[in-house]
């Protein structure tokens, strides 16, 4: 409790509040109550701030995030060149705090930190599914837990536009359903995220999907309205008519009140998915093509991006779009946010564009913490690039899509699975060992919801919710060995709106199976010990005992709800292949060969399990079959 915190060298309030949470959360982590004031003494102090002199007025790419930290047995000290690296280097002491069996401590060490990239971002999309300000500001704690730097706020779809306009209030008034951000909101926001060091870049996507645009300003689109909030998913006609000179000037007031609102110096144009469908049902605009000898409509697209560009520069903006943005005729001051991959990225950057990727980080996807951790901005294609195109990859960006999250689950969707990208963008490209991501991942999740993140304590309300007056305890076995299907195949299995619950046992469980993952590695360590070790099969026998009487347990439970109605099929199925699996450690324990049909029959019915049900894939069917198959082969 005698912890303190001196502040040397340039100090400001964004310093001083940064000490505050500092101590706070400290005391949340250890239990002991800390003073959230920094003292003005160092001699005092058993931490040391030394910030070397302001930071941008307004936060940019350029900021310097660099800072060292140095512990010795009696102090500590934490230096940096700018208020920036001075949160950057408190986040690595939060994170160096440990328990052992005498007391909270810090490990003597000595640390010179910087990030390997400049760009280092989330997205969430607030459109599809709206997400309110709370939801926002604990992910905002987030990043600045794992050192992100650019929250983009994806403000305007087809199924709704979120933010206040003074200047055409029908945007909000007819195109939210009453679901919008005020300005003052944004303003709170916008000095929520500057305090914990994050960039708010907004984006407004356009030509396309732009349908709730149109709702109350249907004189902006190519064909005539009326037109409505779209309610389901995917790629639509409408877009913006390129043709009216009335569309540049509404965007001129438009871009001009929201880049007053939005410091940042980049703005978000989107330009993704348009169909052009409506371009090409269109007189007037196949008459304005023509006339301007304007090829077919990628190249009407950069027209309209050039003069897009021109309101954004007036304004004093730079631009940044999706990958389908990319023109020579443009400047090479635009950034290209690549979902298309590392080959994309590359052709932005042989043509002197600066790009980020987000191919390989899309949340949405369900894909798991190891292939996300795996992709990384300079590899495959740009692997390859010159010094100086490699230098115009500035980083990468996780991308929440909302078809499928709520307020509820949005964090399960983001956490811990964040962290490691986060990690891939800050440290050094040799950092890539998995395994000890994984290790390292389960501290970091914890600590993410220790400052209020819900991945945890959500899940468990909607397992709650699923099972009713019963134990949630059997809901949570069978969901812990599962996952949602992966990218967009969900939606093939019944009709999504944006009306639809997501209350599913798909909705409360996680991206990646921690369990299923776990038992694989059981299995191979068992196998590899050798089939007559039969020490090495008990853990594996305990397991898929604890698996298949699960579902005695469970069917009273899917009696009683009708939400968990459609998991009773996979109950059944996970009770079938545990059997199998401890049949096969028979058969291995034994020193016996399974039979050849015996093997055909279950690999049968393992390959049955591999097909989604309920939406959700059984995860733990790929390391079956290698106990199948081991048996098979046993001698």
């Amino acid at each position: 409790g005698t912890f303190r915190v001196a502040v040397a060298g340039f100090r400001e309030s964004r310093i001083d509040r940064a000490v505050a949470r500092f101590l706070q959360r400290l005391g949340q982590q250890t239990g002991i109550p800390f003073s959230n004031e920094a003292v003005s003494d160092p001699a005092q102090a058993t931490l040391t701030i030394q910030c070397k002199a302001a930071g941008e007025p307004v936060q940019s790419m350029r900021a310097d995030e660099s800072y060292s930290l140095e512990v010795t047995r009696r102090s500590a000290q934490l230096s940096a060149p700018s208020p920036i690296g001075i949160l950057r280097g408190l986040e690595t002491v939060l994170q160096l705090v440990d328990l052992d069996d005498e007391s909270f401590g810090l490990p003597v060490v000595r640390i010179d930190d910087h990030p390997r990239f400049v760009w280092r971002g989330l997205m969430i999309d607030v459109c599809r599914h709206w997400i309110p300000i709370e939801a926002l500001k604990r992910n905002l704690d987030g990043m600045a837990a794992v050192k992100m730097n650019v929250f983009h706020w994806h403000l305007s779809e087809d199924q709704g536009f979120r933010i206040e306009s003074k200047t055409f209030p029908k945007l909000q008034e007819m195109g939210s359903d009453g679901k919008y951000f005020t300005q003052d909101q944004v303003k709170e926001v916008l000095a929520y995220a500057r305090d914990r060091g994050i960039r708010v870049v907004p984006e407004f996507d356009m030509p396309g999907h732009t349908t709730a645009w149109f709702v109350g300003y249907p004189e902006l689109a190519t064909a005539p309205g009326p037109y409505q909030i779209e309610r389901d998913w995917g790629i639509f006609d409408p877009a913006m008519d390129p043709s009216k000179e009335k569309v540049y000037q509404f965007l001129d007031a438009f871009i001009g009140e929201m880049a007053k609102l939005f410091p940042d110096e980049y703005f978000h144009i989107g330009g993704d998915e348009n169909n052009g469908k409506q371009w090409n049902a269109s007189a007037g605009v196949q008459a304005f093509k023509k006339e301007h000898n304007i090829p077919d409509n990628h190249a009407l697209q950069a027209y309209f991006n050039k003069r897009l560009l021109e309101i954004l520069t007036k304004h004093g903006k730079k631009m940044i779009g999706w990958d389908e943005i990319l023109h020579p005729d443009l400047p090479k001051s635009i950034i290209i946010q690549s979902w298309r991959g590392q080959a994309s990225l590359a052709q932005a950057a042989r043509q002197g564009f600066a790009g980020i990727l987000s191919n390989g980080y899309y949340l949405d996807y369900m894909w798991t913490a190891a292939r996300h951790y795996e992709a990384d901005p300079l590899s495959k294609a740009t692997a390859n690039l010159n010094n100086e195109e490699k230098s115009r990859v500035l980083g990468g960006e996780a991308c929440m899509w909302a078809e499928f999250v709520t307020p509820e689950d949005i964090d399960t969707r983001i956490w811990p699975r964040t962290a490691a990208i986060a990690e891939r963008l800050w440290s050094p490209a040799d950092v890539k060992d998995v395994k000890d991501m994984y290790r390292r991942l389960e501290a970091v999740s914890k600590d993410l919801d220790t400052i209020g993140l819900t991945h945890l304590s959500n899940r468990t309300r909607m397992l709650r919710r699923l099972a009713g007056d019963h134990p949630a305890g059997p809901v949570r076995i069978l969901s812990d060995i599962l996952e949602p299907v992966k990218e967009y195949n969900r939606p093939a299995t019944q009709h999504y709106t944006s009306f639809t619950p997501l209350n599913r046992l798909v909705d409360a469980t996680r991206p990646e199976s921690k369990a299923a993952r776990q038992f694989s590695l059981l299995v191979d360590q068992a196998l590899a010990g050798g089939s007559g070790a039969k020490s090495n099969f008990q853990p594996l026998r305990d397991q898929l005992t604890r698996w298949r009487d699960n579902g005695a347990r469970l069917d009273p439970i899917i009696a009683d709800s009708f939400l968990l109605r459609e998991a009773k099929s996979l109950s059944e199925t996970v009770t079938a292949i545990t059997g199998t699996g401890l049949q096969a450690l028979d058969y291995l324990e034994a020193g016996k060969s399974a039979p050849e049909e015996w093997k055909k029959e279950q690999t049968s019915l393992l390959d049955r399990a591999k097909k989604p049900q309920a939406e959700l894939l059984i995860m733990i069917v790929p390391a079956l079959q290698k106990l199948v198959n081991a048996a098979a082969a046993a001698r």
